[in-house]
């Protein structure tokens, strides 16, 4: 399979990365910096595309020119959040208009641009699947204050409900995935068991979403995943 990946460099999408092929797929990662070190697999045709999305018109120009013509996957692991978000700091009144600005052209501009642009490459596969990166906090009753990072992730689902009627006809498989607070510090490398540990029930290791991820992949053409939610076990919000 040929595998994209937005959000590669580091947390969740480094882990997508690094966990998700089989030896014979080509994966390409995307992040402002190509990180070091990676724990790849043999037999992994890996390429990176150094772009930042905080300039949307400009990145995606840059993945367009070297994205391949043909994709099986697109994962877009794409957003950022408000400085003090998911802190007792946070204040909806005291960000900046020019803080919110960024937040708003990173996880709904470049993601739109990226769509428009990468999809038709999704439509000739044999079994074409784009996968959304979204939170919890952007479903209703969420419990959250983030008014922007709300706001955005809330928008994917529009987004991935528009897209599924547009090439229903093509078949194109499209998931959110709302995810909890995640430990994004144990990497792969950490044992599950240990990974899971972290935050006494309050964070999710990158490990599960790795997993859920695998059995999306390998579902049949007949069937997808429409929404999925995944959330921590000691989340008093679910």
């Amino acid at each position: 399979m040929n595998i994209l990946i937005v959000g590669a460099g580091r947390g969740l999408g480094r882990a997508l990365l690094e966990g998700i092929a089989q030896p014979g797929d080509s994966l390409i990662g995307v992040s402002r910096r190509r990180p070091d070190a990676l724990a790849m697999a043999p037999g992994i045709d890996l390429q990176w595309i150094e772009a930042d999305l905080a300039m949307p018109a400009e990145a995606v120009a840059q993945i367009e020119a070297q994205t391949p013509a043909e994709l099986d996957v697109l994962i877009c692991n794409v957003g950022i959040w408000e400085e003090h978000a998911f802190s007792e700091q946070y204040s909806f009144l005291g960000d900046s208009d020019a803080s919110i600005g960024t937040l708003v052209d990173v996880n709904i501009t470049a993601t739109l641009l990226l769509l428009k642009r990468l999809v038709p490459r999704l439509l000739g596969s044999a079994r074409p699947q784009l996968i959304l990166t979204g939170s919890t906090s952007a479903l209703r009753q969420s419990g959250r204050p983030e008014v922007a990072f709300g706001a955005t992730k809330f928008a994917l689902n529009g987004m991935a409900d528009a897209l599924r009627e547009s090439f229903r006809d093509q078949r194109l498989a499209v998931t959110v995935l709302q995810l909890g607070n995640l430990n994004t510090d144990d990497p792969l490398a950490t044992p599950l068991t240990e990974a899971a540990t972290r935050g006494e029930g309050q964070l999710i290791p990158v490990h599960d979403v790795l997993t859920l991820v695998d059995a999306l992949l390998r579902l049949s053409t007949s069937s997808f995943v429409r929404e999925l939610t995944l959330p921590a076990m000691g989340d008093e919000r679910f």
